[in-house]
């Protein structure tokens, strides 16, 4: 990636991350919550090559990081993007084709939402953090990645228009 996309996707980041703690976050949805700027984040993180993968991971873990309403310690969504950016990188091959067909894409952004809510309870219990229930962490992932699917096919196409924006004129 280029100095320039770095600049322009991590202003992209800030602005869906705006969004998601002025507007989404202050609506109360059944079961729990839904996070739009992780759904955003694992669609960007997708839709990447491989080595686009693990920096649009990490750049999205560091945006995350930078919430004054995290309580998680600082790089704990850094490691979990990055590490959802490289099993996106490895596993490219053999998911196949996954953004071209609709369906498949909004199940694997579904899927990365509930799986980076997991991996982020799982990394909080190994550094000591206080996390609740397992049956409460449950939901809060599985619900997560309910409300990814009701509302992904809502948000992707404009996702695809901006990704093609954040595209340097070599990368198209």
């Amino acid at each position: 990636m280029s100095p320039i996309r770095i600049l322009s996707t991590i202003l992209f980041l800030f602005l869906v991350f705006a969004v998601q703690e002025s507007a989404v976050s202050l609506i109360h949805f059944p079961v729990t919550g839904f996070s739009l700027y992780v759904a955003v984040a694992i669609s960007l993180i997708a839709s990447e090559d491989h080595n686009g993968s693990l920096v649009m991971g990490f750049l999205a873990g560091i945006v995350l990081d930078l919430s004054p309403t995290s309580d998680s310690p600082f790089g704990q969504w850094a490691l979990v993007f990055t590490l959802i950016g490289y099993l996106f990188a490895v596993n490219k091959e053999s998911i196949a084709d996954f953004t071209s067909s609709p369906i498949t894409f909004v199940l694997l952004v579904a899927v990365g939402s509930a799986a980076a809510f997991a991996l982020d309870l799982g990394f909080g219990a190994m550094l000591g953090e206080e996390i609740g229930s397992i049956k409460h962490d449950l939901i809060i992932s599985v619900g997560n990645g309910m409300w990814s699917i009701i509302f992904a096919p809502i948000f992707l196409p404009g996702l695809r228009y901006a990704r093609r924006f954040l595209l340097t004129s070599k990368e198209r």
